[in-house]
């Protein structure tokens, strides 16, 4: 069974999440400041903070950090001409803010980004995988040729060779 905080506890943790201050955080919390620096040491150790705190961080981690999906759904925004950018306009009358469509260079940077992430799409790849299963036919096509011939290769070793005359004659000498 999780043990939970006490709401001192949870004020410390919430605390040094935002500041990352051990001590400010005690003190904010409403524990003494002359023990501020000693009980915050000690909730740093404590299984349940130490938990409270990683678990929270990982929410926020995941709040600011775009996944996969969220980009290629940005992408596909800027894309279509959905997602609209903020154009600041001065004139002798004054500033003006107007709303404007990415322009068609963006909008194809978007594509392309798109397309990368979805390669089967993709003519350059269609074909580099043709030529792929090409190569392997025909290496599976030489490989049965080679495979169906009737020629065999020997190689005999002969061990009963007799030595030559002029062998036996230096042999002879040198004793």
């Amino acid at each position: 069974m999780k043990r939970k905080l006490t709401p001192k506890q949870q004020r410390f943790a919430d605390e040094y999440i935002e500041s990352g201050k051990k001590e400010e955080s005690a003190i904010k919390a409403g524990y003494k400041s002359r023990s501020a620096h000693s009980i915050a040491t000690e909730n740093l150790q404590k299984p349940a903070i130490k938990s409270y705190i990683d678990e929270r961080m990982a929410e926020i981690a995941s709040k600011r950090i775009m996944d996969a999906t969220e980009a290629v759904e940005l992408l596909t925004r800027i894309a279509r001409g959905e997602e609209k950018e903020t154009v600041i306009s001065s004139t002798p009358e004054g500033v003006y803010d107007s709303q404007k469509e990415a322009d068609l260079k963006t909008r194809i940077s978007a594509v392309k980004e798109i397309l990368k992430r979805y390669p089967g799409d993709d003519k350059l790849v269609k074909a580099q995988i043709r030529k792929a299963e090409a190569e392997a036919d025909i290496a599976e096509a030489k490989a049965k040729q080679i495979s169906n011939t009737d020629e065999t290769v020997r190689i005999v070793f002969n061990d009963n060779l007799t030595p030559d005359k002029e062998d036996n004659q230096d042999n002879g000498n040198q004793s």
